[in-house]
């Protein structure tokens, strides 16, 4: 990825007969642009799947495994229903994924430098988290709808009549109602997943290709950044489980507050509950995010530069 030591940055990039400054807004700009097409296109594609997991979540007696749960709302609701939320998951997190990626690659250099005796571990941490915040303020809202599309068949069809009915109904609060458990949720797994998958491809490069990465092909590359992705998918899918089921329950009023969610999914539903179709989920997820990303970034040349 782009911020590994801290350097100046006066590498240029060539792209056409110009060039584009490491570090510079185009950069950035360009990053986020990646993480937004990469990873609003992964979410688009598991929707079927994210519709499951939410009614498994919150109503579990059901929904009580993917190939029975899938049968149900195709029965009871029409293969339709497997696609309700669909925008709420491609711009929502396509939102979040520029906003993520793009804010990680900034906050990496700058805490790079600033930073400077501090092990590779805290940089990525830090910056992760500082990314995750903001990206899921931006998501907040887009969440909100979704959840209730996809698990109330009469609150909306999507955004468009979403947005306006949570808020005549509960206000602006209503879009950030799940946003402390979002960040429960998130911050965790986004903090696990960016820091395993450095240095995972870290091991990779040194310990089983046995070459610098500028000086490896785009398979090489890519296939590294494949593998490395779904570990640090699955890493963090474990971690952030029961945030992700407290979320769920709140946004579908199943509990009053968290400490409500908490006692009603019980300690061990908070790890288990939905955890089969997550892993399910995830780990092809952030894989493909990352296999979309680092190959927008090396047709642009961004990629093979040691930064």
């Amino acid at each position: 990825m782009g911020a590994r030591g801290g350097e100046a940055g006066a590498a240029r990039v060539a792209k056409g007969g110009g060039g584009m400054r490491l570090f510079s807004p185009e950069y950035y700009a360009l990053c986020a642009g990646g993480g937004m097409l990469a990873a609003g296109a992964t979410h688009l594609a598991i929707t079927p799947l994210d519709v499951l997991k939410v009614n498994m979540q919150v109503n579990p007696m059901k929904y009580n495994s993917i190939f029975s749960g899938l049968n149900i709302l195709v029965k009871e609701e029409g293969a339709s229903s497997l696609w309700r939320g669909w925008a709420g998951k491609f711009y929502g997190y396509g939102i979040q994924g520029g906003c993520k990626f793009g804010l990680y690659e900034y906050f990496k250099k700058k805490y790079s430098d600033v930073l400077v005796d501090r092990n590779k571990s805290t940089i990525y941490f830090l910056s992760s988290a500082s990314a995750q915040i903001i990206a899921d303020i931006a998501l907040c809202p887009f969440e909100s709808v979704k959840v209730r599309v996809q698990t109330q068949p009469m609150f909306a069809k999507g955004l468009i009549d979403g947005f306006p009915r949570v808020y005549a109904t509960e206000g602006l609060s209503g879009f950030y109602r799940g946003l402390l458990p979002l960040w429960g949720r998130n911050l965790p797994f986004s903090m696990l997943m960016f820091s395993t998958f450095e240095h995972t491809v870290d091991i990779l490069y040194q310990n089983v290709i046995q070459k610098k990465k500028e000086d490896c092909s785009t398979m090489q590359q890519l296939g590294a950044t494949c593998l490395a992705g779904y570990i640090s998918g699955a890493v963090g899918t474990v971690v952030s489980n029961p945030a992700d089921n407290i979320v769920s329950s709140l946004y579908n009023k199943k509990a009053k507050n968290i400490i409500h969610a908490v006692k009603s999914i019980g300690f061990r539903g908070l790890f288990t509950r939905s955890l089969p179709v997550r892993i399910t989920l995830v780990g092809p997820v952030i894989t493909m995010q990352w296999f979309f990303y680092d190959t927008i970034k090396i047709l642009t040349g961004l990629h093979g530069l040691k930064s």
